[in-house]
């Protein structure tokens, strides 16, 4: 039963992570709301013509990015605990990590290029948006509750022994 217990907890490790990093990096949440903004549109609407292996590469693109954010976190926060003063090996460490998330993320962009860049969609998008004015004020409106996330993140506490 003891080994379930453990289990059980390094999810909850997992998550408190996750939560943790969410509401500590602005890019992240950057990352994050760009991603529900893409897939909210995708899975809401039939715009956009896409394949089960385009949604899966689409899914894979993304969660590079949000796994590199996460990994890039937690060598920041290992170098910054290693050494409390400046070191040229932990500005080269945390300096690779972001390289590599950058490298992700503008993989993920020409990746969503190369399978979103359909015309036909954008029109429908366009002639929607221009016929609905309500549905064109719910968009924009969302941008505020959208950008409050990004700058201001969202509250998390947690208790444990890994304080």
């Amino acid at each position: 039963m003891e080994h379930y217990k453990k289990l059980f907890m390094s999810f909850v490790y997992a998550f408190r992570g996750i939560f943790r990093t969410i509401n500590n990096e602005r890019n992240l949440r950057i990352h994050l709301t760009c991603l529900c903004y893409m897939f909210g549109i995708l899975c809401l609407t039939d715009w956009f013509v896409l394949s089960k292996a385009e949604w899966a590469i689409l899914v894979l693109a993304s969660g590079a990015v949000i796994a590199g954010e996460i990994v890039n976190t937690a060598i920041e926060n290992a170098v910054n605990l290693a050494s409390e003063k400046y070191t040229e090996y932990g500005k080269i460490a945390k300096d690779a990590a972001a390289g590599a998330v950058l490298i992700s993320a503008m993989t993920a962009v020409v990746v969503g290029l190369i399978i979103l860049l359909q015309p036909l969609a954008f029109r429908a998008m366009y002639s929607y948006f221009m016929s609905e004015p309500l549905m064109l004020a719910v968009f924009l409106l969302s941008i505020i509750p959208a950008s409050l996330f990004i700058f201001l993140g969202v509250p998390f506490k947690s208790g444990g022994k890994n304080e």
